[in-house]
């Protein structure tokens, strides 16, 4: 199946016309940084190398999205249904991801340095190899999520959700840096 593709300017007129549902669009390398997308509909999306850093993509709907090798610094997901999105060596530096739906995402190799994962979901999700160095944590389930050789240096982390975590063996911690703690 061929995805029908956007420009920026299409998308952004159709956005501003009221539009919200994008899915199964190719959206591949678009320069969307800053812009309010709120409540988008973007699932199924090919926004492979697309940089939507410092847009705002509160309660938008990505779920099964490609998003591979995408800019996303300080990008807000708040609310946001990523389920099953593939992120992998995507850059989520300082992104907001409060609440937000990561069930089943990968992000493999992703850079999710200072980002905020407060609250959010994510069971079933692929973390070997991300950075989540100084990432908030607290609230998140983890429950079968694979963290191989991540790097979580600084991370904040509910010790006893990451405890239950390792012991009941519903998720592997294998070769996790968690760096020293003051």
């Amino acid at each position: 199946m061929t995805l029908q593709r956007l420009s920026t300017q299409q998308l952004l007129h159709e956005y501003n016309q009221g539009d919200r549902d994008f899915s199964e669009t190719s959206l591949r390398r678009l320069s969307l940084i800053g812009k309010y997308l709120v409540g988008i509909d973007l699932h199924r999306c090919d926004l492979s190398s697309a940089d939507l850093s410092r847009s705002d993509l509160s309660r938008a709907n990505l779920s099964g999205a490609n998003l591979t090798d995408a800019e996303l610094i300080d990008t807000n997901f708040s609310g946001a249904n990523l389920q099953g999105t593939n992120l992998i060596g995507a850059n989520l530096q300082a992104a907001t991801l409060i609440g937000t739906n990561l069930v089943g995402v990968d992000l493999r190799s992703a850079d999710l340095s200072g980002a905020d994962l407060s609250g959010a979901d994510l069971c079933d999700a692929k973390l070997s190899g991300a950075v989540l160095r100084n990432a908030n944590l607290t609230g998140t389930r983890l429950d079968m999520t694979e963290l191989e050789m991540a790097e979580c240096e600084g991370a904040m982390l509910d010790e006893l959700e990451a405890a239950d975590a390792y012991e009941s063996k519903t998720a592997s911690l294998k070769w996790v840096s968690w760096g020293a703690h003051s």
